[in-house]
C-alpha cells in the first residue's frame, strides 16, 4: 500500500484534472507548446481566466513553461502527464 503522503499527493493531481478546461489546456499542450494567449483563443476564454488555470497546472508540476522575452510559453511538465492523458483517453473511448 503506498504511503499517505503518496495517496495525497496522488488524490490532489486527479483533483485538479478534474476540470474540464483543465483537460482542454492539457489537450492542447500535448499537441505543442503555447503561449497564454494562443490557449486563450484555442479555448476560447480570456488571458486571465487560462493564466489562473495554468497557475493549478504549475502547482501540481502538470505544466511548466519557459520565457522568451516578456512572453511565457507553457508545454507538459514532462512525458509522464502525457501518457496520463492519453492513457485517460483511451480509457474513456474505450467504454
Amino acid at each position: 500500500m503506498p504511503a499517505d503522503e503518496m495517496v495525497n499527493a496522488l488524490a490532489e493531481t486527479f483533483r485538479v484534472l478534474s476540470d474540464p478546461t483543465r483537460i482542454r489546456i492539457i489537450a492542447a499542450l500535448s499537441q505543442q507548446e503555447l503561449c497564454v494567449c494562443d490557449l486563450a483563443k484555442i479555448l476560447g476564454l480570456t488571458g486571465s481566466a487560462v493564466s489562473h488555470q495554468l497557475r493549478l497546472l504549475r502547482g501540481q508540476r502538470l505544466t511548466k513553461y519557459r520565457r522568451e522575452g516578456k512572453i511565457a510559453y507553457y508545454s507538459l511538465d514532462d512525458e509522464h502527464i502525457s501518457n496520463l492523458f492519453a492513457e485517460g483517453i483511451r480509457h474513456v473511448d474505450e467504454q
